[in-house]
């Protein structure tokens, strides 16, 4: 079993669930809270992040018995952007999930790939922003990290923008070190 998750004196991951629900629905609110808490008490369990894993904490997120990988092309930002989907689709999105284990990796940019990864491979019919988050903080808290604010984290991104890549790992290293700064304040 890994180590206590270390949290500061605000949880980004509960605060981002507790406020989606006036504007997107109070059961949609409490899907998103339950998925979350899974993914903590996986990474406290060292269960690593595999496909099944986040398929089960997005039928949790979107109240549905299975969340299979897609079967067809996506489509996200209004139909601006296409996913194709090939036979070996899902072989390399589980390649890329797995690679998120890396430890000579630093975790920052670990944590970035892995949400662009979800974000890009787009595996779920529905609910993947959310599939993102789930799997970052899941990393995170394999780290004993759970990050204060979230909401820097959840502006759009776009597969063909290596600079938004580099800068999505400096706000996670920004927002690890921010926490690791309010924790050791708060402990003073």
């Amino acid at each position: 079993m890994r180590g206590r998750l270390v949290r500061g004196s605000r949880d980004g991951s509960a605060d981002h669930a507790a406020a989606s629900g006036p504007t997107r629905g109070e059961d949609r609110a409490r899907r998103l809270g339950a998925a979350w808490q899974e993914a903590y008490a996986d990474a406290r369990a060292g269960r690593t992040l595999d496909f099944e894993r986040l398929a089960a904490w997005q039928s949790t997120v979107l109240g549905v018995p299975r969340a299979a990988f897609r079967t067809g092309t996506a489509y996200a930002k209004r139909g601006r952007e296409r996913y194709g989907l090939h036979a070996d689709t899902p072989q390399r999105f589980a390649s890329c999930l797995a690679q998120s284990c890396e430890p000579t990796v630093p975790l920052p940019a670990r944590a970035a790939r892995l949400y662009l990864d979800v974000c890009f491979f787009h595996p779920f019919d529905d609910g993947n922003a959310r599939a993102a988050l789930l799997a970052l903080g899941h990393l995170l808290a394999t780290e004993d990290v759970a990050l204060a604010w979230i909401a820097p984290l959840m502006v759009a991104r776009y597969a063909d923008d290596p600079e938004g890549a580099e800068e999505l790992a400096h706000v996670v290293h920004l927002l690890i070190t921010r926490h690791t700064r309010d924790d050791r304040k708060s402990s003073a």
